[in-house]
């Protein structure tokens, strides 16, 4: 029906036309009792001879003979075509090949150069080369020998003479010392100079002097501590739709006096805060299936009506 302002509902969802019903008026059959394949239990069907495995029979190949591939061909000898191959190749030597005068040397032993290309090396005969007549050398010089003993404890063991021992104050370092401090107070002519408004630390030289007398000390009490568990002397109450189960009874009802809301004053069109318009608002919108079951199916056909698949 149109709406008002003079256009259909079709229109307004924004469709060309409804949705078509293909299955409207079928019969409803069950998923339980339909076929897997209907097409399989009508008519005739194709029977095909059964699977073949592969075998020396042949029933287990596609062809109704067995092919060879080698057929009607003559028999060769392998050996003959090498010895053919090997006679070509040896035409192409020009002399003949290349035999040594005789077997490789093996050597005798470590040292020897029996085998070897080149024979002994003069260089490592083991043969001893001539030498000049020694001459030993002149005899070394006479001294006399040393004297026993480290140098500690014992007199004369040293390359120079003894020292000679020279005795020395043991105070002596002190005995200076205290004869420069007297020199130095001997110089002086009184005691060091003092200022009486040499600043000070504080105000007073002992900063922790109090005149006051102090009151006396306290003494802690000692807390008693009780001997078992506390234990209340009733279970806790439960409330029963009043304030039996609290400590203190239902509070008194005080009046309130009426307060006067504060007014705000009229402001000016310059003063007033600038606030932004508010943007599109979404509405709900429902789909096109759900509409469409509404219309098919309302309160005057409920009754009447059958199960449709989709």
């Amino acid at each position: 029906m149109p709406a008002e302002g003079g256009k259909t509902d079709m229109e307004r969802i924004g469709l060309f036309s409804e949705m078509e019903y293909v299955t409207v008026g079928d019969k409803y059959v069950s998923s339980y009792n339909r076929a897997f394949n209907e097409a399989a239990t009508k008519n005739r069907q194709m029977l095909p001879g059964g699977s073949k495995a592969i075998s020396a029979l042949q029933a287990g190949y596609f062809d109704p003979q067995f092919s060879r591939i080698f057929e009607g061909e003559g028999y060769i000898n392998m050996n003959q075509v090498r010895r053919r191959a090997m006679m070509e190749e040896a035409k192409k030597n020009i002399t003949r090949a290349f035999i040594p005068s005789s077997g490789g040397k093996k050597p005798c032993g470590l040292g020897s150069y029996y085998g070897t290309i080149g024979g002994p090396i003069p260089f490592f005969s083991a043969q001893a080369k001539p030498k000049d007549k020694y001459e030993p050398p002149g005899k070394n010089l006479y001294t006399n020998p040393g004297k026993k003993g480290t140098g500690y404890g014992y007199a004369n063991v040293t390359i120079g003479k003894q020292l000679s021992h020279s005795a020395d104050f043991y105070d002596e370092a002190k005995v200076n010392y205290k004869k420069h401090i007297e020199d130095h107070h001997r110089l002086m002519k009184g005691a060091p100079f003092k200022l009486n408004l040499y600043p000070k630390d504080y105000f007073d030289v002992n900063p922790y002097l109090f005149e006051k007398t102090l009151p006396p000390i306290k003494k802690e009490v000692k807390k008693e501590l009780l001997s078992g568990a506390f234990k209340p002397s009733s279970p806790g109450k439960k409330p029963g739709g009043m304030k039996a189960g609290t400590f203190d009874p239902y509070p008194s009802h005080s009046v309130e006096p009426a307060v006067v809301k504060f007014r705000k004053e009229p402001v000016g069109k310059s003063e007033k805060i600038f606030h932004p318009p508010n943007g599109p608002k979404s509405r709900p919108i429902e789909s096109i299936v759900a509409l469409n079951v509404k219309r098919t199916l309302n309160t005057n056909n409920y009754k009447t009506a059958s199960v449709q698949p989709y």
